[in-house]
């Protein structure tokens, strides 16, 4: 595994635990420590996640390319979960996660040896499982929307549109904006796999020792 390779595993797993245990520390002395107070659960939940981390990190990033499925899962969800919230529900933001999730699995795939069929029928579960979750981000900031009074005004103020935002402009820009995140992220999802696993296997070397002639850009095609 090189050493970047390393580093962006360990902050993308390192992250989960702090950033779980520092909210959940914050969340749950909110309804019976004083709000002075707070900050110390918070920061307690904060060194409790860099201890799991100071315990567990160098052995997740070790077996990284070895883990469950559901636990890749698991972490893309926990992301997504924190994208939505920390851009106030708007889930243009969670599409960018395609990215890295499909890079990850082209990485993973490479480094397993996979062949080109396998990594195309991966990709496609990747895109399934990727675009699913998108719905789901999507159907939860559209609802949000819809019965938040102020969605009209809030849409009419930041766009500077010279119109009256009504319900049915919502409900269209929430069906229409929503089926192209989902095309993009269809799209984006599976280029990732596809160009990240065309790249390492052309760099990687193969198991008889010798390097691939391939294109690093052929998976892209």
């Amino acid at each position: 595994m090189r050493k970047i390779e390393s580093v962006v595993l360990g902050v993308t797993l390192g992250a989960v635990p702090i950033i779980a245990s520092f909210l959940t520390g914050w969340w749950v002395s909110i309804p019976f420590a004083p709000e002075s107070s707070i900050w110390r659960y918070a920061l307690g939940g904060l060194l409790f996640g860099l201890f799991v981390d100071a315990i567990f990190l160098g052995r997740w990033i070790r077996r990284a390319y070895s883990m469950k499925t559901w636990v890749w899962m698991a972490v893309y969800g926990f992301y997504s979960i924190g994208v939505l919230g920390g851009f106030m529900g708007m889930p243009v933001f969670n599409l960018l996660l395609a990215v890295p999730a499909g890079a990850f699995v082209g990485r993973w795939l490479a480094h397993g040896g996979a062949d080109s069929a396998r990594m195309q029928r991966t990709a496609q579960r990747t895109a399934a499982f990727t675009a699913t979750v998108l719905a789901l981000v999507c159907l939860t900031s559209g609802s949000i929307a819809l019965t938040a009074h102020s969605t009209a005004s809030d849409l009419q103020g930041m766009l500077a549109l010279p119109f009256e935002v009504t319900h049915s402009m919502i409900v269209g820009i929430i069906v229409v904006g929503g089926a192209v995140m989902l095309v993009l992220d269809w799209w984006l999802t599976i280029g990732c796999v596809k160009c990240v696993y065309g790249y390492f296997i052309a760099h990687d070397k193969s198991p008889s020792g010798l390097t691939s002639r391939r294109s690093p850009y052929e998976g892209c095609q």
